[in-house]
């Protein structure tokens, strides 16, 4: 493994991306300039269509909208419970968006009437979607702001693919946006549901604050923090913070937090723990690379996931690897049947022993936190298992445009069109990051810590 030549930003270390697999310089561009740079069409698995089926689907394309917050508002437009809206996978914020939703009863006979909001398509069926219900997804990224001419780029983007296509793809590393892109707090508040405190979840989630002291509502956490006014604070925070606002609405009732916590959906609140699974998940990753063992060769205390024939990984029955079966699972592996997998901590997630197996137990000591502890006895309906995720994503055709003149004429809005797709659970910036290296600093300047 060749030394790394540049280390990333802190903020994402913070959250476990620790390294990148490229030495290729950073290509300075932006993404998400505005929503209408990254558009994601999921490649959907369509329930059947049953004109007395039970559910109702709708393929709907939004731009900009958080996907709780629009399941919820398409709840209430139809009449329907707050939480009666499913959907296959979870889309970014910042975006413009195809995806399925379903619910139980009749298609909807009008528009919504949401802004910004579209239904393509609605029907009946036997059955809705449900969260995994999809293979992946196609992106259209626009990288903006260059600083030169596309062309140049372009030529750079190439080398940088060779790079990732001669490692054999890019870090399965869940994106920033897994934890919030703007306030990174989701980790944080599934770290206090783990260790068993609920009460603290609550309060990271009303108080977490940044290094950004301008960030919206920032100064109504402070105060929330210092004086813990619950009907001041439900005063204070912008009308867009919903969630926070129906803690508050909780608490100011006297409520504990505990119940305050109940009244957010079962899926926000699955979400905080997956985002501190993602959280060790990235640092597994992170720590593996450090200490040079490959993403792609399988050791003893490894799990291989399966490659169907069409190139799905089955994410069913893991296969251990151990020092009797390692070379047939490297062969697997080598013929492209399989897929090294990291750890999504849960309580059936069995200690290993070996230089992998100190990896998660390293982990795991310095986080404070067991296997048991996913448990969560005290919010039994959150506990997880755990599962495995591949630990490399191989790499998918990428095609780069560079855009002409003629789209903005003044010359200086010339930007790159990425397009690619990948399979679901993978993140598009994750992948683009190895080409951008937004915020990369030079290794050997004091920060080769993973995290």
């Amino acid at each position: 493994m060749e030394p790394p030549r540049w280390n990333p930003p802190s903020g994402e270390r913070d959250v476990g991306l620790g390294f990148y697999a490229t030495n290729s310089p950073p290509v300075p561009g932006r993404i998400k300039a505005t929503a209408e740079d990254f558009e994601v069409q999921e490649i959907s698995s369509y329930p059947l269509p049953d004109p007395r089926g039970q559910y109702a689907v709708l393929r709907v394309r939004s731009r900009d909208w958080e996907q709780h917050e629009l399941a919820q508002r398409i709840a209430s437009r139809l009449g329907l419970a707050p939480h009666a809206i499913s959907w296959a996978g979870t889309k970014d914020r910042r975006a413009v968006s195809e995806r399925l939703f379903s619910y139980r009863g009749q298609p909807p006979d009008r528009e919504l009437g949401l802004p910004d909001v579209t239904v393509l398509e609605s029907y009946r069926a036997r059955d809705g979607v449900v969260l995994g219900h999809h293979y992946g997804n196609t992106f259209a990224v626009r990288i903006s702001d260059l600083g030169e001419p596309p062309e140049p780029v372009v030529g750079r983007f190439e080398r940088c693919r060779d790079e990732l296509r001669a490692i054999g793809g890019f870090a399965n590393f869940f994106g920033l946006q897994r934890f919030g892109e703007v306030r990174p707090v989701t980790h944080l508040v599934g770290r206090d549901l783990v260790r068993g405190d609920p009460a603290a979840a609550v309060e990271t989630y009303l108080t977490y604050l940044t290094g950004d002291a301008d960030t919206l509502g920032a100064a109504a956490r402070r105060q929330y923090a210092l004086d813990h006014d619950a009907a001041r604070a439900q005063r204070d925070f912008p009308p867009s913070f919903q969630f926070e606002k129906r803690l508050l609405d909780h608490l100011t009732r006297g409520h504990s937090p505990e119940r305050a916590l109940g009244s957010l959906s079962r899926e926000l609140r699955k979400l905080f723990v997956h985002a501190y699974q993602a959280l060790l998940f990235n640092r597994w990753l992170s720590e593996r690379w450090a200490a040079g063992i490959p993403l792609d060769t399988p050791e003893a205390g490894d799990r291989l996931l399966r490659r169907g024939p069409d190139g799905t990984v089955r994410t069913l029955d893991p296969i251990p690897v151990s020092a009797d079966n390692r070379p047939e699972c490297r062969d697997m592996v080598a013929r492209g049947r399989a897929v090294v997998a990291g750890p999504l901590v849960g309580y059936e997630t069995v200690s290993e022993t070996g230089p992998v197996g100190r990896l998660l137990e390293g982990i795991l000591t310095a986080e404070g936190v067991a296997p048991r502890d996913f448990q969560l006895p005290k919010t039994p309906e959150l506990a997880s298992a755990g599962s495995w995720r591949p630990a490399l994503v191989s790499l998918p055709p990428i095609s780069f445009r560079g855009e002409e003149a003629a789209e903005h004429p003044d010359g200086h809005k010339l930007g790159i069109w990425v397009g690619f797709s990948l399979p679901k659970g993978s993140y598009a910036t994750v992948l683009l990051r190895e080409f951008l290296k937004a915020g990369a600093m030079p290794a050997g300047d004091g920060s080769n810590r993973p995290f």
